[in-house]
């Protein structure tokens, strides 16, 4: 895992972003706590009402009574700190293969944060624990299944919380690349075995964590992949030879979305100084057989269509940054009025909503990219280019993009079917009809993430298309191959990536594709989306091109 050496993230004291959550959870960023004094001593008041109530032997829920549907239990003092040891052990229950290290990173950095706001009663050591593990690289082993998201991510919960204290060899961890037994892992840090006080395991488990953790990733993701599809169209625009005459202030000042305003102001910009597209922003240049008088709905609706998604996209990851800088177990204790309240912050709704329409933006993002594909393959549509984009025209056996193409429409039924909701299809009966609604969030999160992957793997195939056509383009402009000199300066940086990931320069003599058995197209795909989710050399430049 790369580290930032000189970044520290900070928690406590302001709100985490989702850069924050994304750099601590994949590129090993170190964390400290906020040493407020205000701050640590809140967490110390919350503590010790705690400590006090149970002495006092006062009934406070999952503390001194019994879980769910079992509340009517009375716990006595002496059994407070058991019930809460136990709850680890009834939790042990997860199913599927482990969560990413990356996902289980996030959800301890959002744990940290929701108990720094001194409203959940547990010990600052416990939180301190978190803070040493994630700066450490030791990260408990997760299972994919197991959360309902009612009460927060139980079960997952409580794996990552014993491995903290090592209550037991069964609960494992990932200590820097190797797998161990949380107590051996303990041992390796210079750390004991922790007994949890009363409230502390149910504090621990009871939260969205896991599931806001992902969700951050996955919005991270998200936004690379629109910006990665702003700069994917501007390619098939110039590779279609498009005109920029759509994408007008004057059109959109007339429907002003944000969105859409972001989107025709964004393309505008990228198309800026190309040779390929037509540039009509004062005057249409119209050849009659040539061009439409105006382009196809997927290329002129550019921004009426992204706009949505744009807009979607932003109100999504607002409301997950909400849920990160939340409190979300129960009950959660006022310390300056020394009381408790039962509440229902644990569950997931904005993340398991959330989550639902981000997968459904996905797959209208990734459609959209489909219709294009679709145009440049077509010679009755693309403007002039061979069929298939094939390369070598002389050599009658080259078929082109055809097999690449079959590929991006495998993938599309999966990123649209995966669109589907999953937040109304909870179950009602769930531990003894307690938790009779919940969000489902983690399933969500999880069903995002995989849907993030897929993208990749079609945005690879995007890429693969967008490349070969303005290759083609430049050759019916400018008799030559060499789209460098022909793109918008902008979008020849996102050209020139790919180009360096696949290990094909440029060359003005053929395109990218220029014999079939020339490249494996497999490998190239999965080259291409191994750099999109490690954030590589394509998402560089993205960032250099002002999209992310």
């Amino acid at each position: 895992m790369p580290r930032h050496e000189n970044k520290i993230v900070t928690v406590g004291d302001e709100n985490l972003t989702i850069t924050d959550v994304a750099e601590v959870a994949r590129q090993g960023t170190s964390v400290q706590l906020a040493d407020t004094e205000e701050l640590l001593e809140q967490v110390k008041a919350a503590h010790n009402y705690i400590e006090d109530a149970v002495a006092q032997n006062k009934a406070i829920y999952g503390v001194t009574t019994g879980f769910g549907g079992m509340a009517d239990t009375v716990i006595s003092s002496q059994e407070a700190a058991e019930l809460q040891n136990n709850l680890i052990w009834f939790l042990k229950s997860g199913a599927g293969k482990p969560l990413p290290l990356a996902d289980v990173r996030a959800a301890m950095l959002l744990r940290m944060n929701s108990h720094l706001k001194g409203a959940s009663g547990i010990r600052l050591k416990l939180i301190k624990r978190m803070a040493t593990f994630l700066n450490q690289g030791v990260t408990p082993h997760v299972y994919e299944y197991g959360s309902i998201g009612a009460s927060g991510d139980l079960v997952p919960l409580a794996r990552i919380t014993g491995a903290l204290i090592g209550i037991d060899d069964s609960f494992t961890v990932d200590f820097q690349g190797q797998s161990m037994p949380a107590p051996q892992a303990l041992k390796k840090l210079g750390l004991k075995p922790l007994i949890l006080h009363p409230k502390e395991g149910l504090a621990m488990t009871n939260g969205t964590s896991v599931m806001t953790g992902i969700a951050a990733l996955c919005v991270h993701d998200a936004q690379q992949l629109l910006a990665l599809a702003m700069g994917t169209h501007a390619l098939f625009v110039q590779g279609l030879a498009g005109t920029n005459q759509s994408f007008h202030p004057f059109i959109h000042d007339l429907k002003p979305h944000s969105g859409q305003k972001w989107a025709a102001a964004t393309m505008l910009d990228l198309l800026e100084g190309s040779v390929l597209s037509r540039d009509e922003r004062q005057e249409q240049q119209h050849f009659e057989g040539e061009n439409l008088i105006q382009d196809r709905y997927s290329l002129r609706c550019l921004p009426q269509y992204l706009g949505p998604i744009v807009d979607g996209l932003r109100e999504i990851a607002g409301q997950i940054e909400v849920e990160m800088n939340s409190v979300t177990d129960n009950p959660l204790i006022d310390v300056d009025n020394q009381t408790t309240y039962h509440c229902g912050n644990f569950l997931g709704q904005y993340v398991g909503v959330g989550m639902d329409k981000l997968r459904y933006y996905l797959g209208l993002l990734t459609k959209h990219l489909d219709t294009q594909i679709a145009l440049l393959v077509a010679p009755e549509f693309n403007n002039g280019l061979p069929p298939s984009l094939v390369g070598n025209t002389g050599r009658k056996v080259n078929m082109g993009l055809k097999g690449l193409q079959i590929t991006g429409n495998s993938l599309m039924p999966l990123l649209t079917f995966f669109g589907n909701s999953i937040a109304d299809r909870f179950p009602t009966h769930a531990e003894q009809f307690n938790q009779n609604i919940n969000s489902q969030g983690f399933a969500s999160a999880n069903l995002t993430r995989q849907t993030i992957s897929i993208s990749h793997q079609y945005m690879a195939v995007a890429l693969m298309f967008a490349v070969q056509g303005v290759d083609q383009r430049t050759y019916k402009v400018a008799g030559h191959y060499d789209a460098r000199e022909c793109l918008s300066p902008t979008t020849e940086k996102l050209y020139s990536a790919v180009r360096a990931v696949v290990d094909k320069p440029p060359s003005s003599r053929r395109p990218y594709i220029w014999n079939d058995c020339e490249q494996s197209l497999d490998y190239h795909i999965a080259c291409i989306a191994t750099d999109l989710a490690q954030g590589g050399i394509i998402s560089q430049a993205t960032q250099e091109m002002g999209l992310s």
